[in-house]
């Protein structure tokens, strides 16, 4: 298992990856939110939220964190991960297509998928993941 500096460490990192596109955080932030729900209100409940300040505020106290606070941690880092791999998985077999169709499209909210959904009959061999 991650030791509790590690996994909090990939979550900033993922904040700032995902800083921008705010439908794409959500569910980790959820995740989060209600395993470390006691230590947000104890220690972090000042900070105000944005820009990683949040996990940051957990960081500093993460040797005060509970066993259902690091396995929040735990799962949204594993759901973070899981997405990376989605998205790296999606740009190799679906690198051609995006450019030609998608270029355009500012990544967020779905809306890169919807464009691949939109330009199915036209792809050329990532169509079997978009759909």
């Amino acid at each position: 298992m991650y030791q509790k500096h590690h996994l909090v460490g990939i979550l900033l990192g993922a904040s700032a990856l995902l800083s921008g596109s705010a439908g794409a955080a959500e569910p980790l932030v959820d995740t989060v939110a209600k395993g470390c729900e006691k230590e947000l209100k104890e220690f972090c409940a000042k900070v105000t939220p944005g820009e990683g300040r949040v996990l940051a505020c957990l960081y500093a106290y993460q040797d005060k964190l509970s066993a259902r606070c690091e396995y929040g941690l735990y799962d949204a880092g594993a759901q973070l991960e899981n997405a990376v791999a989605a998205l790296t998985y999606l740009t190799n077999e679906c690198g051609d297509d995006l450019k030609k169709y998608c270029a355009a499209i500012k990544p967020g909210e779905g809306r890169v998928i919807e464009c691949m959904k939109k330009n199915e009959k036209a792809l050329r061999g990532c169509e079997s993941i978009v759909i």
